[in-house]
């Protein structure tokens, strides 16, 4: 076990018991913390919506804007402005090198790259460009169009420069199928499923838009299409004669052979005609189908096919909700792949009751509000395979089919810090009156709000638990979701077709457990302390699911073990610790690239960032190291890289949609979790019975920030 060397850390309450002196470079350092932990709250206050929620922009990589323009090309819309100006945002992402990647210092994805190389020539850009001669090179040199993905297979059947033979079959037929029966539609992930469904209409019905032959790609292509590799997902070998790869094989075969027979047009008719049902009805109560991108674009092309014309209420809130995801800047358009306005409230409400804003402040009572009246009520495609009665959130403005464990999780955690607070106030709430300025109606008016909180926290509590897989960990929509053979399926390269337990989440279960009094010896907190024993890594970290990556992870599960009550000598605490010591930087940060889903063995090296400096100082805050020197000088690689009005500049994807397919960037990611850790770490030592070991750490770093204070 690593020994806890002492650290001086300032609380909030400069004029605390035990606080240092008012002169010299102790009060320099309390200061450089004091004002980054002021800068931020007063900054994030200012970006409240007036409704009292938080959203800021969630960035993907281009295939968002090709796809895009590709889908504008089937509608016979890529001429227009708005193809140009996301085919300008497009041209300004190319890679030096070529192509284009899935995220910032990333290598050459070949379907982004592609992509990005159609919606450009569609939208008039020259092949003999050099900008267009380069991409191409680099597209050759990584296996050339003959390498992409199912989804841009999909893509270039329908504008006509592959056959449909050379995708996977996607059958209707599959929503057909009974929930019992070994392969069905709620077997596969929620945002796959969600996908599928429309896009097996498309596969079924086929349509192609032609294009002019100056617009194709076939100077992309290494060999005839009938010569493309098959398709595999990441990391699944081909297996033997015998084997799931070869089983589902067949059956694609056979689909593709028995989908256009006369004899089984009825079946297919009836299929076609449940997923058309099955996409509609889940308009209601959602941004788009799924509330994410794939599934909207997919959703116009389906309906389309059926004959819907433009000016349908169904196409035309399609059109709605993804025009919605556009931003326009600079002459450019981007795309986000969703919102993320739940998720982004919960953390900022965390954050600043972390850092000391009060629970009766405007900010805070008016955020509560919000998140009360997002609450997900309706039994969505969960309830398919669990009985239980609806509670939660969504990660979404409204996404009422697919609420998630994560956002519900961390929903729960931002009330509870509220409702602690409320409670601490005073239970007779006398207080009231004076916060909302001696208003009779606007106090009864927060009285209630207190009074709704405890029970939708317990609803979502109770839904959480319900969805507890078999093996004692969650996953994020589906309970038990987690039937690796369906990865074997030919259109399963998205490496995403479902959506098993994971280490962060568990971890964030067991903070939310923890934050409830609910500690080991639990029936739940014990197998779920099992699962996450089970998977950690050899090296003492955890593999994280939705942020980049063992950083993540490893933050998360130790949180989630110290709120339990785990003692911090544990061998899975120390281990955990540990790794997170070892990767600290010299500056004091910590970083990953998210070419660690791929190269597990680059985990913990990147670039340093603020957001994962935060999970990492978290962590090790839990861990009992929050006296370390390590933790302090993580305060100050975040005081120091601070800017003026709060913030911090990040360009790095630390956010995970899909691991080795899509990455993230959460614009409030290295804004609210610094914050966090700031506040947390000032509250943490803001005990006076350890005044004396803070005085002895804080010495050792009183002349780096002074001397930083003087730069600065």
């Amino acid at each position: 076990m690593i020994t806890n060397s002492p650290v001086r850390a300032v609380s909030l309450d400069q004029e605390s018991a035990g606080a240092p002196s008012s002169h010299g470079p102790h009060a320099r350092l309390a200061d450089s913390l004091k004002i980054a932990i002021q800068r931020t709250r007063a900054w994030l206050v200012e970006q409240q919506h007036t409704d009292g929620h938080w959203c800021a922009e969630l960035e993907g990589d281009t295939i968002l804007e090709s796809e895009y323009v590709l889908l504008l090309a089937f509608l016979g819309q890529h001429t227009g402005d708005v193809a140009r100006k996301c085919a300008r945002y497009i041209y300004n992402k190319q890679l030096a090198g070529g192509g284009w990647t899935t995220h910032p210092g990333g290598a050459v994805d070949i379907s982004v790259s592609v992509k990005a190389y159609f919606a450009l020539k569609l939208t008039g850009y020259e092949p003999s460009s050099e900008a267009m001669q380069r991409a191409r090179r680099a597209i050759l040199a990584h296996g050339g169009a003959d390498a992409v993905n199912s989804f841009t297979r999909f893509y270039l059947a329908l504008l006509g420069q592959i056959p449909y033979d050379q995708c996977p079959a996607v059958p209707p037929e599959a929503v057909l199928l009974p929930t019992w029966f070994p392969i069905n539609l709620y077997r596969v992930s929620a945002w796959s499923r969600t996908i599928i469904v429309p896009l097996s209409i498309m596969s079924a019905i086929q349509p192609v838009t032609k294009l002019a032959a100056d617009l194709g790609i076939s100077e992309l292509f290494l060999k005839q299409p009938h010569e493309w590799p098959e398709l595999r997902c990441p990391g699944k070998e081909a297996g033997g004669l015998v084997s799931w790869d070869r089983f589902f094989r067949v059956v694609d075969r056979t689909l593709k052979f028995i989908g256009p027979r006369k004899f089984w047009q009825p079946v297919r008719n009836r299929a076609i005609k449940r997923c058309e049902k099955w996409t509609v009805e889940r308009f209601a109560g959602s941004e788009g189908l799924g509330a994410i991108f794939p599934p909207m674009v997919w959703s116009i092309i389906a309906l389309k096919c059926l004959g819907y014309k433009d000016d349908s209420p169904e196409l035309k809130y399609c059109y709605e909700h993804l025009n919605g995801l556009m931003i326009e800047e600079a002459g450019t358009i981007r795309l986000q792949p969703c919102k993320s306005p739940v998720w982004d409230t919960a953390i900022t409400l965390r954050a600043l009751a972390a850092a000391g804003l009060p629970a009766e402040h405007p900010s805070s009572r008016k955020a509560v509000e919000w998140l009360l009246k997002m609450e997900v009520t309706r039994r969505g495609d969960w309830a398919s395979t669990v009985k239980a009665e609806p509670g939660g959130w969504c990660f979404e403005y409204a996404n009422e089919f697919y609420p998630d464990v994560d956002d519900s999780i961390m929903v729960v955690m931002s009330l509870a810090s509220q409702m602690q607070a409320i409670d601490a106030a005073g239970s007779d709430r006398s207080w009231v009156g004076a916060a909302t300025g001696s208003n009779p109606a606007e106090a009864r008016r927060q009285l209630a709000l207190i009074e709704q909180t405890p029970a939708a926290m317990q609803r979502a509590v109770n839904w959480v638990l319900t969805m507890q897989n078999r093996d004692g960990g969650w996953g994020a929509f589906d309970r038990n979701n987690d039937h690796e053979f369906l990865c074997h399926v030919p259109f399963a390269d998205h490496n995403a077709m479902i959506d098993p337990s994971t280490p962060d989440l568990a971890g964030r279960v067991l903070e939310m457990l923890g934050k409830l009094g609910r500690t080991v010896g639990d029936p739940v907190v014990d197998r779920t302390l099992a699962y996450i024993r089970a998977n950690q890594e050899a090296d003492g970290s955890w593999f994280g699911r939705w942020g980049v990556n063992y950083i993540y992870g490893t933050w998360q599960v130790l949180v989630g073990l110290a709120a339990v009550g785990v003692p911090q000598d544990d061998p899975a605490m120390v281990r955990g610790a540990n790794w997170l010591l070892a990767y600290q930087q010299p500056c004091g940060g910590w970083g990953e690239s998210p070419d660690t889903y791929a190269q597990p063995h680059l985990r913990g090296q990147g670039s340093p960032t603020a957001s994962q400096t935060a999970w990492a100082m978290l962590g090790l805050i839990a861990a009992g190291h929050a006296r370390s020197h390590a933790v302090a000088r993580a305060a100050k690689y975040l005081v120091d890289t601070q800017c003026e009005d709060g913030t911090w500049h990040e360009t790095e994807f630390t956010g995970t949609g899909f691991p080795l397919v899509f990455y993230l960037r959460y614009h409030y990611y290295p804004i609210y979790f610094p914050l966090l850790a700031l506040g947390e770490w000032s509250q943490a030592m803001a005990d006076p019975a350890a005044e004396r070991a803070r005085h002895e750490a804080f010495s050792g770093l009183a002349t780096e920030f002074a001397s930083a204070e003087t730069n600065r």
